[in-house]
């Protein structure tokens, strides 16, 4: 499980698009012989569809958003009203038991999607989120697995959930103008007093690509220096607090 866990953490520190974070979780997913994960970040309230990656078969996934079953999903719900990780599955004994709810269950087993662990992610950040290791194993067999990695599967989805969020998230933006994650964290270093050679040490970028970035940033904020953009930045991030 140590070899499982590092190699995982090697491809999550390289990974860059959805499609890297997609194949980090698949390979990891396979080496535990999980059949497959879906990872669901809720929207923001700007918003239309939640973020999903997942190796969940693509006719699933698209069925599901096309019905938006994140709406009456019951382990979206579970994971919204609790932080610890839950087990489900279509023979699990539960309190979901609408019509609407036992349909979903019954065409996600259809696609082999019978047993799952879920881990809600509460982190304060934005909306919640949810990953999913599920399996058409029989019950038995899954809740052994669960029972002897649970804790690390639960820090495996920590770390996912990190990565992605400060990857591919559109945190980066300023008053909602977007701005680059490279260009977003070099205003971020600026305004903590960091100098363009400082930034670009702390980076692992030339002094001259980091004053690129922050004239970016500029430009995109309309403004005409880095104080101002700074300004705009702390702005925001107050207006985000409150």
């Amino acid at each position: 499980m140590h070899r499982v866990f590092q190699n995982f953490i090697d491809l999550l520190s390289t990974a860059n698009t959805i499609q890297d974070f997609s194949t980090a979780m698949a390979e990891t997913a396979t080496a535990l012989d999980l059949s497959c994960f879906a990872y669901l970040a809720l929207p923001r309230a700007n918003e239309r569809k939640p973020r999903l990656i997942s190796t969940y078969p693509p006719g699933w996934t698209t069925h599901y958003l096309q019905n938006s079953y994140q709406i009456i999903d019951p382990v979206i719900r579970e994971a919204l009203q609790n932080v610890e990780p839950f087990r489900w599955g279509v023979d699990f004994q539960s309190r979901f038991g609408s019509p609407a709810q036992q349909q979903l269950f019954d065409e996600a087993a259809q696609f082999g999607i019978r047993f799952g662990f879920t881990v809600p992610i509460h982190d304060g950040h934005g909306p919640v989120a949810a990953l999913t290791f599920a399996t058409d194993e029989t019950r038995p067999r899954f809740e052994h697995f669960v029972d002897s990695h649970g804790r690390v599967l639960q820090l495996m989805a920590m770390y996912f959930h990190a990565h992605v969020r400060r990857k591919l998230s559109n945190e980066f933006s300023v008053d909602r103008i977007r701005l680059s994650r490279r260009e977003f964290e070099c205003l971020e270093w600026a305004s903590q007093g960091k100098s363009a050679w400082e930034i670009g040490c702390i980076l692992g970028i030339s002094r001259n690509t980091v004053a690129y970035y922050l004239e970016n940033a500029k430009e995109k904020l309309g403004v005409r220096t880095i104080a101002q953009a700074v300004t705009r930045l702390a702005a925001a991030n107050k207006r985000k607090q409150n």
